[in-house]
């Protein structure tokens, strides 16, 4: 019995060494090193080749990395099995921390500042007005920073595939209701998940429902983002700026235009990063709960892509 770690391009030893701590005697096979596939009974996966998991015939799960699933469920050869991903506060409160602090950077205009810095350029401004704040996708993660922005006085508002109750926040559910939910934001910030219904949601057909003017974090997926739609938008005046964290295609290549737009803040991928010891902890819970037969903790629901 083996557990194999296909999470390419990403330096492991000390998520091996935390992994070795809390497996001790339990074989890893590091890919794309697997001298003996037959074995591998778990495999540990971020950003997997697609059809890399066909070699492993006595595979009973697959455990994601980190805390999102679409790179796994978007192997067209992946085995019907469970899929557990990891659940980690820390990782929650990371996402709250980057988002307050891009929303306070916004409301200071420390874009703008920053701009003009380059220009050697002194022109005072007061805070922007950010009142009302808008936060797509209500899950774990969607729902405290929702919560925390409330906290930090805000008007927020949330909208989700789905109705969700969140105290002292408005919340709209469906596409009959996004409308309503951006239109009178200030701010928008996308942790939708990446499913194949958010796959290109935020179109030109969506971006002309917010409101004129607005900014956008999106620090979800970025396949949720139209990339040229999003230029349009910024182009027309609809958005004023975006703070982007996610990409279509990471690293982000150095010729694409995010780079140079003045209008867009990027980081990158950074808001939330998994923590080793907490990944490695529950990866060594389910599989051991593996090898008893009981349920994945923390296991997705297929059919829902989450």
């Amino acid at each position: 019995m083996s557990l194999a770690l296909i999470i390419p391009d990403r330096p492991l030893q000390g998520f091996i060494d935390a992994l070795t701590a809390e497996l001790p005697g339990v074989p890893l096979q590091i890919w794309p090193d697997i001298p003996a596939p037959e074995e591998v009974q778990m495999a540990v996966v971020w950003r997997h080749p697609a059809g890399s998991l066909s070699a492993f015939r006595q595979l009973k799960a697959i455990h994601s990395f980190g805390a999102g699933v679409d790179a796994v469920l978007a192997d067209p050869a992946l085995p019907a099995l469970p899929i557990a991903r990891i659940v980690d506060p820390a990782l929650t409160q990371a996402m709250v921390h980057y988002v307050h602090t891009v929303v306070a950077m916004y409301h200071l205009r420390m874009d703008l500042f920053l701009a003009q810095q380059s220009q050697a350029l002194w022109k005072p401004r007061s805070p922007r007005p950010l009142k009302h704040i808008c936060v797509l996708g209500l899950g774990e993660i969607g729902s405290v920073v929702a919560a925390h922005l409330a906290a930090q006085g805000y008007q927020v508002s949330g909208w989700a595939s789905r109705p969700r109750q969140l105290d002292g926040i408005r919340t709209y559910a469906g596409e009959p209701e996004f409308a309503a939910a951006v239109g009178q934001a200030d701010l928008v910030v996308c942790l939708l998940p990446l499913t194949a219904a958010t796959r290109d949601f935020l179109n030109a057909e969506r971006l002309a429902m917010f409101k004129t003017g607005s900014l956008l974090i999106n620090v979800a997926r970025g396949a949720i983002v139209v990339d040229d739609d999003l230029l349009a938008a910024l182009a027309s005046g609809q958005l004023s700026g975006a703070t982007l964290d996610v990409f279509r295609q990471e690293p982000l290549p150095a010729d694409h235009p995010f780079w140079q737009h003045p209008a867009i803040q990027i980081t990158p991928h950074i808001s939330a990063v998994t923590n080793v010891a907490t990944a490695a902890q529950q990866i060594a819970i389910n599989y051991r709960r593996m090898l008893a037969a009981e349920p994945l903790l923390q296991q997705i629901d297929v059919t829902r892509g989450y």
